[in-house]
């Protein structure tokens, strides 16, 4: 480890795939406040796409290094956790055999941890593991097939991050199912660390403030759903409650439906198509603008949505969702169970009111309004994910909106929560803390590690017996593989059997 307890530490971030989403939004805020601390900090993935991913890393304010992308991301549709995972084996391995690993202080993975056992193996860097949700709760196991296929991946999730030197999560109900999908790591107790927000407003690029005039008409007002175009993600509870409130009669009404969407990814497309056809079955009619194309042609004429009721938005820049925010009536966030949920602390920042659901993050996040009691503090409503419900939220924010009487000002406790709980500086605070207990911790061995490697190099030594009778390069190939690890147990192991094999 180098000298970074005298001043600086090298960080270096593990992540996936970073697109755009609640996860990579984390991810690169606590990048950016690391950074901003005098900290170096790298993020290495497996994937980025400069049209698809933040501003922070579009413009190199981040370094970001990619590695693997050439590795498939999924077999005909399907098993996508085995690719991931070994994308992320590979880029790690990687980072082992080049030596880079040995440069930082810190890792900090989040997503798949399957890169922490070789972390703590191989390297002297203190590992820091952010669990958004546990995997386990994420997928689909409808089969038998699905749930037996599922859990080795289970197993190693729970065996990996044991091997972490500390863990946080997102939010207490994150804590709660943490708790509950990991039994076997009951001793360990994560921390919190909310996400953030920017407190300062983001600079609105002027193409972008183009394109929102040229889509909406001067009178017109809009609600607005930022979701990544997943099923999952429930949006079609907004498009139901728009068509039930009044402001579906109203002419110069709109709702915009905006999230990340890759063409590649089969449940964006499939969820975008089936919000479409509910867009047609409630006669509400509708444009489908794909932002990528319009930064790459900056042509207005080719997208026309001004007489639409409903505007579908793919994969918007910051700089158009912050437009956006500052613009809209109402933030709908749609999500059930949500880990945490960032847009709507974004939205609150904007002094925006939020409808939201009466689970997970939001529970935390949102003060819902409770008239007579609450009525200053208050920065939305949390109500059932029920249409009829959310459209009577709608039809009252437009009657409290005309009332002289009212208490309520959204403008001034939204951001005020956020400014509390929610800013960049308090959540970078919380990081530095963690990191600096950790980093004075000595190494910590397990009693596995003296067991398991020995027992799975002499299963791998037969293995190779079998398969290459006599032949001495497997074994020379693995012994300077250890060497290039540092694993000098293994390295030792694999001369023996260098000699034994000669002897023989």
């Amino acid at each position: 480890m180098s000298n970074s307890k005298e001043g600086s530490v090298s960080i270096a971030f593990i992540h996936p795939d970073l697109g755009i989403g609640g996860a990579e939004r984390l991810i690169v805020d606590a990048a950016l406040g690391l950074q901003q601390q005098g900290n170096k900090v790298i993020i290495y993935t497996s994937h980025c796409d400069k049209s698809h991913c933040f501003e922070e890393i579009k413009d190199g304010t981040i370094e970001v290094e990619v590695i693997g992308d050439h590795l498939p991301t999924h077999i005909y549709g399907k098993f996508a956790i085995v690719c991931a995972t070994i994308r992320q084996i590979f880029l790690t391995s990687q980072l082992l055999l080049t030596k880079k690993a040995i440069n930082y202080d810190v890792f900090i993975v989040d997503q798949l941890s399957t890169c922490l056992i070789l972390l703590h193996k191989y390297t002297s860097a203190v590992t820091l593991f952010y669990c958004h949700f546990p995997d386990q709760y994420l997928t689909k196991r409808d089969s038998l097939l699905k749930k037996l296929y599922r859990i080795p991946f289970d197993l190693i999730e729970q065996f990996t991050i044991s091997t972490a030197d500390h863990v946080v999560v997102n939010s207490n109900f994150t804590k709660s199912m943490y708790h509950r999908a990991f039994k076997y790591l009951n001793d360990t107790e994560p921390d919190v660390i909310y996400p953030c927000v920017s407190l300062s407003n983001d600079p609105i690029n002027e193409g972008d403030e183009k394109l929102f005039s040229h889509l909406l008409n001067p009178e017109d007002k809009f609600y607005l759903s930022i979701n990544r175009f997943d099923r999952a993600k429930n949006i079609l509870l907004a498009l139901k409650s728009f068509a039930l409130s009044g402001e579906s009669k109203n002419d110069n009404a709109k709702l915009l439906i905006c999230g990340g969407y890759d063409e590649r990814v089969i449940e964006n497309v499939i969820c975008l198509k089936e919000l479409q056809r509910e867009a047609d079955i409630l006669k509400l009619s509708y444009s489908t603008i794909f932002y990528p194309e319009f930064e790459r042609n900056k042509d207005l004429d080719m997208f026309t949505a001004k007489h639409s009721k409903i505007i579908f938005l793919t994969s918007i820049s910051t700089s158009l969702k912050e437009l956006l925010l500052n613009k809209t009536e109402m933030l709908l966030y749609t999500p059930t169970n949500e880990h945490f949920g960032i847009v709507p602390v974004e939205a609150m920042k904007h002094g925006k009111p939020v409808l939201a659901t009466t689970s997970g993050g939001p529970l935390e996040t949102v003060e819902t309004l409770i008239p007579g009691r609450n009525d200053s503090a208050a920065t939305g409503w949390l109500r059932d994910p029920k249409p009829e419900r959310w459209a009577k939220v709608i039809d009252e924010w437009i009657v409290l909106q005309k009332d002289p009487n009212s208490k309520i000002n959204f403008g001034k406790s939204g951001p005020n929560r956020v400014k509390k709980h929610f800013s960049r500086d308090s959540m970078t605070q919380s990081f530095e803390d963690i990191i600096e207990k950790l980093i004075w911790k000595p190494k910590y061995t397990y009693q596995w590690e003296n067991v398991v490697g020995p027992i799975f190099n002499l299963i791998l030594q037969l293995i190779l017996t079998r398969l290459f009778p006599g032949q001495m390069w497997p074994f020379i190939s693995l012994a300077i593989f250890a060497l290039l690890l540092r694993d000098f147990r293994s390295l030792v192991y694999w001369v023996f059997a260098l000699i034994l094999l000669n002897a023989l």
